[in-house]
This record gives C-alpha cells, structure tokens and sequence, in this order.
C-alpha cells in the first residue's frame, strides 16, 4: 500500500498535450473522407466495364483529378493516424515502438505519394 496522496501519484503522468490534436485530425480525416468515399464509388460504379482510354479521359478532368487526389491524401493521413495509435497502444518496446512508427510513417508517405504522383501522370495523358 503506498502512503503517497492521489495527486502526488499522478503528478508527471498527464497529458502528453498532443492527444486531442490527434483525435481532432483523426475525427476531421473521418468526416472528409465521407463525401469523398461516396464520390469514389459513385465513380468507381460508373466506370465498370470501362477501359484504360476512358479511365484516362475521365481522369483528365480537373474536378475528377483534385478529388482523387483529395480522397488519396485523406485516405493516407487516416490511416496513418489510426494505425500510429495502435502501435503506440499494442507495441511497448520504446526503440521497436519508435521503428515501427518511422516505417509505417515512411511507407504512408511513399505510397500516399506514388498514387498522387499516379494521379497526376493519368491525368495529363502520361
């Protein structure tokens, strides 16, 4: 039993001041992702059976193009956020917590990157 008072034990252990950021972000990435996943597979419904010419064509519109790439950048950011709160919560090795966080980071950006890189090549008839 510790003789030491509730505050004394707490003292030092409270927030990290970046919690709620991260929650705000997470739940703002949610919400934008909404009316992009919709848009997204109203699209996606409307180009079966399409080929490559006419998935070029419809991407060569800047409204289809910005949007792809808005639901692209969306779509990585949230899921990099989520998947850091579960490495933080489920990994409690400090340098292989650190590891793990640096690589997926690294690999939400490069692919997150390549796609809107892919986006933009399709969309100027690359």
């Amino acid at each position: 039993m510790s003789m030491t008072n509730p505050l004394a034990r707490v003292r030092g252990l409270g927030s990290a001041k970046e919690g709620t950021h991260h929650w705000i972000v997470q739940r703002m990435t949610a919400v934008a992702l909404v009316p992009l996943t919709l848009w997204f597979v109203v699209s996606l419904i409307s180009l079966i059976g399409a080929d490559l010419a006419a998935i070029k064509s419809w991407l060569s519109s800047p409204f289809n193009a910005v949007m792809m790439i808005l639901t692209l950048i969306a779509g990585f950011h949230h899921a990099q956020l989520g998947l850091q709160v579960v490495i933080e919560d489920y990994i409690h090795g400090h340098g292989m917590k650190l590891a793990t966080l640096w690589i997926m980071k690294g690999a939400a950006f490069f692919f997150g990157a390549a796609s809107v890189f892919s986006v933009i090549k399709l969309s100027f008839g690359g």
